[in-house]
């Protein structure tokens, strides 16, 4: 079982970075919860592989930062549409 938890960490970890996907887009390309994403690539990848674990957060920084820009398109758009 912790191989599989451990090759399901590297393999969304992998998807984050070629992608530079956000935890809610690669929870539903795995089909795990965001939750279980988070913990894989914050908690068990810096133990498997510090140096991908530190590629992954920058990402996941960006990508919170930028949040509040695509949330404010998502409603403009919304708007835009009625």
């Amino acid at each position: 079982m912790k191989d599989y938890i451990e090759e399901r960490a590297l393999e969304i970890a992998e998807y984050i970075i070629n992608k530079k996907a956000t935890v809610r887009q690669t929870a539903k390309v795995f089909g795990v919860s965001k939750s279980t994403v988070h913990k894989d690539v914050t908690e068990r990848l810096p133990k498997i592989n510090p140096l991908v674990a530190n590629q992954v957060k920058g990402i996941l920084d960006n990508n919170k930062a930028e949040r509040h820009i695509r949330g404010g398109k998502a409603t403009k758009l919304k708007y835009r549409s009625l």
